[in-house]
Parts: C-alpha cells; structure tokens; sequence
C-alpha cells in the first residue's frame, strides 16, 4: 500500500511575539525585582548567556517547574493565532510546520501543549532547557556557527538551510516556504527564501523593518512575496486563498 503523500508546503514559525503576544523571557521576570546587573542589557551577542544568569538567580528566588511551566502557559497567543492554527489542523496534510525559537524548549512545549498545538509542530528548534538536582531550570546554546548576522547561539538560517537539505534527502521537497515571524534573527532566515515563497512579517516589528530597509536599498535583493500581518487570521486567510486558487 502507498505511503501518505508527502506534504506540499512548509510553514516555519518564530515563537517569541508570534505565537505568542509577548516576549516569554520577559514574562517569566514580571513582578520580580532582578539585581541591578541582570535588569541591564546584556552585550550584543551573549543574550543566552544573560538569560541563564537570569533563570539562576529565579531557581535561587524559589521558583521550580510548576512555577515556570504555569508562566509559560498563561502567556497570551498573538491575535488570530489560534485561528491560524485550527485552519492548519484542519488542512494538515498539506502543511508541514517546525518552529525556530531563540527561546528555550521547556516554555515553548509548554505553551503549545496548553494552546492544544503542540501536535502540529513536525519538530522545534530552539535552546536546551531542563531542570537540574537543584530544582533550577538552566538554559544552554542551539549550537554554534559562523555566521556574523545572528547570536552566537542561534542562527536560524543555518536551522532552515540544514533542515531543507535533510528533507530533500528524505524526499520531500516542499512547493513553497512560507516563514512566520518578528524579529531581527527572523531577517536572516527570510533571506534564503525563493521568489515562490512567501515571509509573513508582523507588521511593524523589526523583520518587518529590515525586510523594507533591503527593498528600498537594493530593490530585488528580497525574493520572497512580502506578506505583512497584526492577526494571524490574516495568514490563515492567504493561505486559504492559495488552497483555493489551487483547487
């Protein structure tokens, strides 16, 4: 018997003020007086390292799994988010989505099985996270790489690329990328996108910004349709459109 087909259309999504309508490390320090060196910003590129210190100093505060797991899960999804995501369970032999975070696991699988999502997701990148002998939860690095755009941590254009690569070894190339996301570190993915792809930026928000800074200076340099959003309900909408079209 034939296997199922493989799906037509990858979707990647941030997690961070995307999915959902906050940024998580900020939502886990709310109402809590941090020392003066923590509530500094850290220097460029060691934002992971600042938010281990950052998730030490909670553990020392008391605060444990139950405590962390009921943050993440009381974090608010974006506007219209939980309508993109019944209108991709309804089609989700089409689509197939992974998630890049430059968050950590813990709160991300936390806040997706909460919102009843978590089973969409065919993979998730993001920054280890686990609780050790003491009760803290600590946080380490994706990985390492070389390129000069993105935290030391993450780059998730090096993610996109190496799980593209991995796909099409398996078979399964894709008919579209389509790309969710807001900030900065969501620029550089977007980047490799082809011109039958499609980024979603939230409208406003620093992908958004640097995509339009790279149309005005170099006019064609970006590839990708250019589909701004404030809900979510606004890329359920398109890609209902491509379905239909494609019907």
């Amino acid at each position: 018997m034939a296997g199922a087909r493989p799906p037509r259309f990858l979707l990647v999504f941030d997690f961070d003020e995307t999915i959902v309508d906050e940024n998580s490390d900020d939502s886990v320090v709310r109402g809590r007086a941090l020392p003066e060196q923590l509530r500094q910003s850290p220097p460029e590129g060691s934002y992971n390292e600042h938010m281990q210190r950052v998730l030490t100093f909670l553990g020392e505060q008391g605060m444990r799994a139950g405590d962390f797991r009921a943050v993440y899960e009381n974090i608010p999804l974006s506007p219209g988010m939980a309508e993109l995501f019944q209108f991709l369970s309804k089609h989700h032999e089409l689509f197939e989505l992974i998630l890049i975070s430059d968050a950590n696991m813990f709160g991300i699988e936390a806040k997706l099985r909460a919102a009843g999502a978590r089973s969409l997701f065919r993979k998730i990148f993001s920054n280890p996270a686990s609780f050790d002998r003491r009760g803290f939860l600590t946080l380490g690095p994706y990985h390492s790489h070389k390129c000069l755009q993105c935290p030391a941590n993450m780059c998730k254009r090096k993610i996109l690329t190496e799980y593209l690569a991995e796909r099409a070894q398996e078979e399964v190339e894709f008919q579209r990328v389509f790309y969710v996301g807001d900030g900065a570190n969501d620029f550089c993915p977007s980047g490799t996108l082809t011109a039958a792809d499609v980024a979603f930026p939230r409208k406003g928000y620093p992908m958004h910004r640097l995509i339009q800074e790279m149309q005005e200076k170099q006019p064609g340099a970006f590839q990708a349709a250019v589909v701004p959003w404030e809900s979510a309900a606004e890329v359920a909408r398109y890609l209902q459109e491509l379905l239909r079209r494609k019907c």
